[in-house]
């Protein structure tokens, strides 16, 4: 009987490292780590994703861990996969609340906040509008059937176990003055991808709104006795309003191309190594 207790103990390993990749992903990305969503929920999605991929791993060899620290060690790296997964997404979720807090900023309507329970803090409505805009966007798209692909795909490069700190790029290429390598230069190109993206999609609204400043700037050095301060913000507010109507659709579709090449950068920092 002690084949079948070895047996056993390798799979409940390949189990626990399954279940900790997922469990990354779960915490962090959106639709399945977003914060509105009970943790019992999110936990028991792990365990029953982790319960359908597991016997899908039955043939990959894993090293047993002769230590507490190496299997630590084991844990924190297949959470590593998850989580960079998951992030990478968040990411490019960032970009889209950073153009609604431009559009907030430039229309003065900056002040008109809402609490986002996803980040636990109170944001500017157009940030909070556009974020559940790119959320539905990402459901009807497949998104989060992607991000679970994604998942899968790992797997198959990088199957559980197979990973230590020293063949992880980021560690591997490490110096002293900071991380170099492929899942630092991941994170820094997909916070330009976010960046860019908050900017393009806030350009039309933010252009507009100047205009319209410089315009009523101009009527109030000609007219001193209008009351330029009161009409001023009304009319912007308007004209916020009126240019995030016409250029939604283009915001969402800006969104949308990004999504395959967040996850295909992803992906590639991490099969990478």
């Amino acid at each position: 009987m002690e084949w079948l207790h070895q047996l056993d103990l390798e799979k409940f390993l390949l189990f626990t490292l399954v279940l900790t990749r997922v469990s990354g992903l779960t915490m962090t990305a959106p639709i399945y780590g977003t914060q509105d969503v009970p943790m019992q929920i999110r936990a028991m999605l792990a365990v029953a994703l982790a319960l359908l991929i597991t016997p899908t791993q039955w043939d990959v060899a894993v090293v047993y861990p002769r230590s507490t620290f190496n299997y630590l060690v084991f844990i924190g790296c297949e959470l590593l996969i998850g989580v960079c997964l998951g992030l990478g997404v968040v990411i490019l979720f960032t970009g889209v609340q950073l153009a609604g807090q431009l559009i907030g900023r430039v229309s003065g309507l900056l002040l008109a906040n809402v609490f986002d329970p996803v980040s636990g803090i109170s944001v500017p409505t157009f940030s909070r509008m556009l974020f559940l805009v790119a959320m539905a966007v990402f459901v009807c798209i497949g998104g989060h059937r992607m991000v679970m692909a994604g998942l899968l795909d790992t797997f198959q490069e990088i199957p559980p176990g197979s990973v230590v700190p020293w063949e992880v790029p980021a560690f591997a290429n490490a110096s002293p003055g900071g991380f170099q390598g492929s899942i630092a230069e991941m994170f820094v190109v997909l916070l330009t991808q976010s960046f860019t993206l908050g900017i393009r999609a806030a350009v039309p609204v933010v252009t507009a709104v100047l205009l319209s400043i410089l315009v009523i700037g101009l009527i109030g050095r000609t007219v001193p006795q209008l009351n330029i301060m009161m009409v001023g913000f009304g009319i912007n507010s308007m004209l916020a309003m009126a240019m995030m109507s016409l250029t939604l659709g283009a915001a969402v579709w800006l969104f949308q191309g990004h999504i395959e090449p967040v996850l295909e950068t992803v992906l590639n920092a991490l099969i990478a190594r």
